[in-house]
């Protein structure tokens, strides 16, 4: 059996100081630490209950099979903050059918994150 102690996503985008500046600026993620030097440098942001290694440089174009779903306390106010930052939005936010508010983005490289809010009255927070 594998035991895992720990996980994390591995990014290689295709221009790393835009991409450092997106998750680290732009969508604010905390840095769990940095390693190496110059512009590939790595940096690990802290990612709710994971890591994101943003490191090393891509060969080719983003892909779509990469997706991030992101939990948010308030979908709303990440809208306008992201906008204020100039971030893509590709759908603002809308409350799905499960009751799930979900919006869509992208980083620079075009990989699609969900920023996604759980409603106090959604059965997920439900507390027998």
């Amino acid at each position: 059996m594998v035991h895992v102690l720990s996980s994390r996503v591995l990014l290689r985008p295709s221009d790393p100081e835009r991409s450092r500046a997106f998750y680290g600026e732009a969508l604010g993620l905390e840095i769990y630490r940095e390693f190496g030097t110059g512009p590939e440098r790595g940096t690990v942001y802290f990612l709710g209950g994971g890591f994101l290694e943003v490191s090393g440089r891509a060969a080719g174009p983003g892909t779509q099979t990469l997706q991030l779903w992101l939990q948010v306390a308030d979908a709303a106010a990440a809208h306008k903050e992201l906008l204020a930052h100039g971030v893509e939005v590709l759908r603002p936010p809308v409350q799905e059918p499960w009751g799930l508010i979900e919006m869509w983005i992208a980083d620079p490289d075009g990989h699609r994150i969900v920023l996604t809010e759980v409603p106090a009255d959604h059965p997920l927070r439900y507390r027998p």
